[in-house]
């Protein structure tokens, strides 16, 4: 099975077609999607879509852009939420020095009170980074030293040291398009030292088309042309990269029954 353990579908580019982009997805081979919440106020929108659909489930949270909407975001409201029987994990949330939408300092701390209710939920905290990898590194150290909780570096991006300090607190990785954009080479780099049973698929349409979709609104069934790539990268079978990151998946979305046939 294909999985995209990273869409947007509630995203105002989908609005005219999404039903349309749903089954293009499934005629591409895509059998299951994650659709992320990018904050706490669009979660009615993201838990609805997850709801209509078998074969779609969500996140709850909010991505560093948006902390200041809810600066005073307290881990029991995530905690509530994530009671709703479609949501799978937390976040998306992290850090992002390169936009700085929001204040650092408040990104910080809307990003430890996700850390807590993955921690309190058992259920994976999604993370973006960007540009802040010593910050990044030294609170996922940090918090995880006071009790363990499960992570993905979601589109992963950043440096080798981040990777490895995550890796050894468990952290999956998801692969995108951008693995395939030509001027990547170190983000491939990256993704060739990641460990094999911990990799999953994301497209995290409707940005970051993969090659040869650049240019054009992504969808999840572009997924095939980041699941190439990646065997490309690996050395693996096209067979085996999908057996791979269809178990590193389940592995990590452990709330989510796994098909049996």
């Amino acid at each position: 099975m294909l999985i995209d353990s990273h869409v947007n579908l509630h995203a105002p580019q989908f609005a005219e077609d999404r039903e349309a982009v749903i089954e293009r997805a499934r005629a591409a081979g895509v059998g299951m999607m994650v659709t992320i919440a990018d904050k706490v106020s669009s979660f009615p929108a993201v838990e609805a879509i997850a709801r209509a659909y078998p074969d779609i489930w969500c996140t709850v949270g909010t991505h560093p852009h948006e902390a200041k909407e809810n600066p005073e975001l307290a881990a029991k409201t995530l905690i509530d939420l994530a009671a709703y029987e479609r949501v799978v994990g937390i976040g998306e949330t992290g850090l992002d020095y390169h936009y700085d939408l929001s204040p650092r300092e408040m990104q910080r701390a809307v990003f430890a009170v996700h850390i807590e209710a993955a921690r309190a939920t058992g259920l994976p905290l999604v993370v973006h980074t960007r540009e802040a990898d010593e910050h990044m590194g030294q609170m996922l150290e940090d918090a995880y030293a006071q009790g363990p909780f499960k992570l993905l570096m979601h589109c992963y991006t950043s440096g080798a040291d981040l990777a490895r300090r995550t890796a050894n607190l468990g952290a999956w990785f998801s692969v995108s398009g951008i693995a395939t954009f030509k001027a990547a080479e170190n983000v491939r780099a990256v993704i060739r030292d990641m460990p094999g049973e911990r990799i999953i698929l994301e497209t995290d349409c409707p940005y970051l088309a993969p090659v040869p979709m650049r240019g054009r609104r992504n969808e999840p069934a572009f997924l095939p042309h980041i699941l190439a790539k990646l065997a490309e990268i690996r050395g693996w079978s096209l067979g085996e990269a999908e057996a791979r990151t269809e178990d590193a998946f389940f592995a990590l979305f452990d709330r989510i029954p796994r098909p049996t046939t």
